[in-house]
């Protein structure tokens, strides 16, 4: 069975939801904020609902045509899709991979930088994920009203978690830097 990509596996839970067309799926996924989370394009995601056909995964149900608008596949999943779905799930929960983001690179070499410039860039950082955090908690709230099971929005609970996690690394790291408790061999100016 594929491994899939993060897309995928978005997609393809997208579909398990109900059948739909790839334009559909996208601006459900856009609705949904989903392009927070994974990669998302129509080219993207039209690549991906392709080798998904190709590899049995999803079947074409229907088509259907609204007004002058071009025709539009319908996909259903499969039950190999939700095999695959349920795998990729299952793989990417019990373990770690390294995504090499590119934060703990800068973080790493941020010494090559005069101090002053690090505790500006790194308050600009963490003035972002605040602002980052407070839509998170505006949504949250939004979601709650609806009634939504946190169950379908744990994604979005762990992201609050380590933007707060890491919003505090930053704090502690400027107050360092500020005090002189952190040691700073960069440049000095």
């Amino acid at each position: 069975m594929p491994q899939l990509t993060p897309l995928g596996v978005t997609a393809l839970a997208v579909l398990a939801e109900g059948d739909m067309h790839p334009y559909e799926m996208y601006q459900l996924m856009l609705a949904r904020k989903e392009d927070r989370v994974v990669r998302l394009s129509p080219g993207s995601l039209y690549r991906a609902v392709e080798r998904f056909a190709a590899d049995g995964l999803i079947a074409e149900v229907g088509v259907e045509r609204e007004g002058n608008r071009p025709e539009r596949t319908v996909y259903s999943i499969t039950p190999a899709g939700r095999a695959a779905l349920r795998e990729s799930i299952a793989e990417m929960l019990g373990r770690h991979v390294n995504e090499f983001p590119e934060f703990p690179v800068a973080i790493g070499e941020a010494h090559n930088l005069p101090a002053g410039e690090v505790v500006r860039l790194l308050g600009e950082r963490v003035a972002s994920i605040r602002e980052t955090i407070g839509f998170i908690d505006a949504s949250l709230a939004g979601i709650a009203a609806r009634g939504v099971a946190t169950a379908h929005v744990l994604n979005v609970h762990y992201t609050r978690a380590m933007l707060v996690a890491e919003a505090d690394w930053l704090d502690s790291t400027i107050s360092q830097l500020g005090t002189g408790a952190l040691a700073w061999p960069g440049p000095s100016n």
